[in-house]
């Protein structure tokens, strides 16, 4: 006899809930930073000028859309890969690009 039969769903139960809240935390990293360069677009535009970037304006206006449309697109489960992908490459040329102070 077996007397575990409601434990045989509860691991993809745990499974289900650990990889939502991996992309709900995930999103909020991208959403709050993509919303804070949106809002505050001269002060980015100003650092991105700094920083020799191109078109400093126009270059936070589209950093901080991947970031804003990445982080929902990643909250709400549209094309996770893909978009998944597009922020992990976007994250490495951030981190040669801009954030630079490792001393």
């Amino acid at each position: 006899m077996s007397t575990n039969i409601s434990v045989a769903g509860s691991g993809a139960s745990n499974a289900s809930t650990t990889i939502l809240l991996g992309r709900v935390l995930l999103a909020v990293i991208f959403l709050l930073s993509g919303f804070g360069k949106l809002t505050a677009i001269s002060g980015t535009a100003g650092y991105f000028g700094s920083l020799g970037l191109p078109l400093p304006t126009v270059t936070a206006t589209v950093v901080g859309l991947i970031e804003l449309l990445g982080g929902l697109a990643i909250l709400v489960g549209f094309k996770t890969r893909i978009v998944a992908w597009v922020l992990a490459v976007f994250t490495v040329a951030t981190g040669l690009v801009a954030h630079t102070g490792w001393a």
